[in-house]
């Protein structure tokens, strides 16, 4: 197998999926010579089995807004592989949301689930409706109208959902309930729930958390300590603020966020006060992050995020894809950046990614680095199985394990002679081998 042709030959099957494209091609490109050494994946056909995902709905969304007009939009669902377990993957409503995106988000959420050795296989759906400045009742009629369509393909056993951009835990309480009405029965089908309904303590925490985890893992392989560090964060969503929370409990100082508005840069460093201002401001009053700027009067950069306004030893990119291009991964570089732990799904480009490798720095791609929230779903769908509740401090223990196991694994898979360790390479071959083998044991589906 040679990478770019295959590569090439999906671009001319799938001409208008650039996202879908770039995530296939960060993958194959780094397991090329582990595929090759095994002639039998070939004889298979087995990479492209693995990048077609094996089934993608589609559906129009029809739904009444408060001034009783019908709205439209449109929904989907990616299941991308169930090789190694029920397909497992978030939700995503957003006006950004196309069948590309979708595609490259299960692509990857079948290596991220792989990762974190639970058995998970990997999914993901959406619809271009955005929540925000929709009035509770609009969101509760457009979940319910998108889960009548969907309710069918999904079950505790065969897909299981969870949040995303624009799904947190309103939106999964709303859609896990009318699915609940429609297939009479109360079973662990979402994650992200309620504590009242089935959900896991640390399950909003988590893919911020593990995040923390996986750089510390990182940070250890050179002896250095985060306590004092600075970091950049972009976004001030859900994983964002709770990064922000465990980094600034372990001594680092948090001088930025963001949201699609515009960044803030606090230069000595959010104080307790503050944080809890953006998580009162983004969770409860579904504020902006300009509202911190004028309360408090630090810096803020309308439209843009803050990679090239900020001086930091560490950044951490929570926001979406592809927000860290190759002049920003440069500025981080040039002004001394020792780590970038990605907490959103590929936000670096390929020419970002070219600048960290090229510079040694400790880069961990979102794959490897924010599997926390995807593996406390999975814990979450193991108490729902065994009508158990674990304690937060038993869930805390077990993400710190997985995000230990894989780191463990992309430093097997991607360490090099020099001890340098490639965390995109390791994550990747590490997460393809499990699944290829798997699909290899099961025949031809």
């Amino acid at each position: 197998m040679k990478a770019k042709e295959f590569v090439d030959g999906l671009k001319r099957r799938f001409p208008n999926e650039p996202e879908y494209i770039q995530a296939v091609d960060e993958v194959v490109s780094s397991i090329e010579d582990t595929y090759n050494e095994h002639p039998e994946f070939e004889r298979y056909n087995l990479l492209e089995r693995l990048c077609i995902p094996d089934r993608i709905f589609s559906f129009r969304v029809s739904w009444v807004d408060d001034k009783g007009n019908v709205r439209n939009n449109m929904g989907y669902r990616i299941q991308h592989s169930n090789a190694i377990g029920p397909y497992k993957g978030g939700i995503r409503f957003h006006s950004s949301v196309n069948q590309s995106i979708l595609k490259f988000l299960a692509f990857e959420q079948t290596f991220k689930n792989s990762l974190t050795t639970l058995a998970m296989g990997g999914a993901k759906g959406g619809s271009d409706f955005s929540p925000r400045g929709k009035s509770d009742m609009e969101v509760m009629r457009f979940c319910q109208a998108f889960i009548t369509e969907l309710w069918r393909q999904i079950g505790p056993d065969t897909d299981v959902p969870a949040g995303d951009i624009g799904v947190g835990g309103r939106e999964v309480g709303f859609m896990y309930g009318w699915y609940k009405k429609m297939a009479r029965e109360f079973t662990g089908t979402f994650t992200g729930k309620g504590r009242e309904f089935g959900g896991s303590l640390i399950r909003p925490e988590a893919t911020g958390f593990g995040n923390c985890y996986f750089l510390l893992n990182m940070l250890a392989t050179r002896g250095i300590d985060i306590k004092g560090k600075r970091v950049a964060i972009s976004g001030s969503g859900n994983v964002a603020t709770f990064t922000a929370v465990k980094l600034m409990e372990l001594g680092a100082k948090v001088v930025s966020m963001s949201d699609s508005d515009g960044s803030i840069v606090v230069a000595d460093g959010l104080t307790e006060e503050q944080l809890q201002y953006i998580l009162e401001l983004k969770n409860i009053y579904r504020g902006r992050i300009r509202e911190f700027a004028e309360k408090y009067g630090c810096e803020y950069y309308p439209g843009e995020r803050p990679w090239h306004h900020v001086k930091c030893d560490i950044a951490m990119p929570s926001a979406t894809q592809n927000e860290i291009d190759g002049d920003d991964a440069q500025a981080l570089v040039d002004q001394g950046v020792i780590a970038v732990s990605e907490g959103a799904n590929m936000p670096s480009t390929p020419d970002a990614i070219k600048v960290f490798l090229g510079a040694r720095i400790l880069y961990a791609p979102g794959k490897a680095a924010n599997a926390g929230g995807v593996a406390v779903s999975g814990l979450e769908m193991a108490q729902n199985s065994q009508k158990m509740s674990w304690t937060a401090e038993e869930v805390d223990s077990r993400l710190k394990n997985i995000m230990a196991d894989i780191h463990h694994q992309c430093e097997l898979f991607g360490k090099e002679p020099d001890g340098f360790i490639n965390y995109v390479k390791g994550a990747n071959v590490a997460g393809f081998m499990k699944v290829a083998r798997a699909m290899m044991d099961q025949g031809v589906l």
